[in-house]
């Protein structure tokens, strides 16, 4: 699907909020990804490899949603995109979690992450009610 972008959402916050959870995930996934891609002694990869590529997904995922509910006319759909957000970030915060157990120093930028979601979170709750 192409989104054009409507020109207000670059002054939305949780817009903004979105974009950046979106690069600070890639760049912690392509870090994470570097470290842990190599084979295990046994000849298997790491399975937290597939975590690095989940957070990118659903960051990548964020900012269509939010342009999709600020697109909805009828308060119903607007509230589905809601709910798909909700999804999104609480599953981008589990995995974060999930990641902060891998073998790799990138793990530390992992709690940076996750603060930002918290602020997404307050972001979400004052723009739910402009909606």
């Amino acid at each position: 699907m192409n989104y054009t972008i409507p020109s207000h959402l670059s002054n939305i916050p949780l817009y903004k909020k979105a974009m950046d959870i979106f690069i600070l995930s890639r760049s912690i996934s392509t870090y994470l990804s570097d470290d842990i891609c190599v084979l295990n002694l046994e000849g298997t990869e790491d399975s937290d490899i597939y975590f690095t590529g989940d957070i990118v997904q659903q960051s990548s995922s964020l900012a269509p949603e939010i342009i999709n509910a600020e697109r909805e006319r009828f308060s119903d759909k607007k509230y589905k995109h809601i709910e798909s957000l909700d999804r999104l970030t609480y599953r981008l915060y589990k995995n974060c979690k999930r990641l902060e157990n891998t073998k790799s120093n990138g793990k530390d930028y992992l709690p940076i992450l996750r603060n930002e979601l918290k602020k997404f979170r307050k972001l979400q709750r004052n723009w739910m009610l402009t909606l």
